[in-house]
């Protein structure tokens, strides 16, 4: 397997990792966003932070601005890296795609031992967000309101100029997305959210309880939409206790909703 893939970004390679964990960006956001993840997490955990076409080395790419169209382009690529025991990790849109990513991989036979769901809200539950809509200075204002975003590259004309078109395209797929129904998953899932999180409430996150057979953990961190930058030591732990159960296979409690 190529460790220059152009979807996936290994920043800490090893071979003889137990678990691969599969980092899905946000709206507008990068592979890089993973980068304290995997540094992290290794080496007990080998990271592979999904690159979304139209942005940073890819930037000449067409953006994929149709969620399903997205998820399906990457289990084409992942399946050579199932060889070992997989999670997902996906934040904001991140946690979408990632969902339907898990429920293709579940499809195919080989599915993720559990799945993180940070800062979004259960697939089922449809908002009213218009942003993709907005001219850039509306967009520029959304990703000022969530702090998502580096403060520098709001300001220069130059590099918006670059990253507003794959942000907008991410906009268009996350907000247009609706749940298609049908099966859902099998293995567990670990929704991570802010206690004052603009866009995500707790009855939201809660929620994703029905999108899984196999048991429904909610932790809630100080913060808002990015709590998990400022609570990366608490995010971190989190995950790697939830991937020791899972690969160990204690079965979940079937709903749980704890403090962090």
């Amino acid at each position: 397997m190529d460790d220059n893939h152009p979807w996936f970004r290994k920043f800490h390679p090893n071979a003889d990792a137990p678990v691969r964990l599969v980092c899905f960006p946000h709206a507008g956001g990068a592979a890089t966003f993973y980068f304290p993840v995997s540094r992290a997490l290794g080496p007990a955990v080998e990271v592979l932070a999904v690159q979304y076409p139209g942005r940073q080395d890819r930037r000449a790419e067409r953006c994929v601005d149709d969620l399903r169209e997205l998820a399906g382009l990457i289990v084409a690529e992942l399946r050579p890296w199932c060889d070992r025991p997989l999670a997902l990790f996906g934040h904001s849109m991140g946690a979408t795609v990632a969902y339907e990513v898990a429920r293709r991989l579940e499809r195919d036979g080989t599915p993720p031992i559990g799945l993180f769901a940070s800062g979004r809200r259960a697939p089922s539950i449809n908002g009213d967000e218009s942003v993709h809509l907005r001219d850039d200075q509306g967009i520029v204002q959304a990703l000022r309101e969530l702090s998502g975003t580096d403060s520098a590259v709001l300001v220069d004309e130059e590099m918006l100029t670059m990253v507003l078109p794959a942000v907008r395209g991410d906009y268009r797929a996350v907000e247009t997305y609706r749940h298609g129904g049908g099966p859902e998953l099998t293995r567990p899932i670990c929704v991570l959210v802010g206690d004052s999180d603009p866009v995500t409430s707790l009855a939201e996150a809660r929620a994703w309880d029905g999108h899984t057979t196999a048991g429904c953990r909610v932790e809630v961190f100080p913060g808002g939409h990015f709590f998990l930058r400022a609570q990366a030591e608490g995010v971190h732990r989190a995950i790697l206790r939830h991937l020791g159960e899972w690969s160990a296979g204690d079965p979940p409690a079937r709903f749980v909703t704890a403090q962090a």
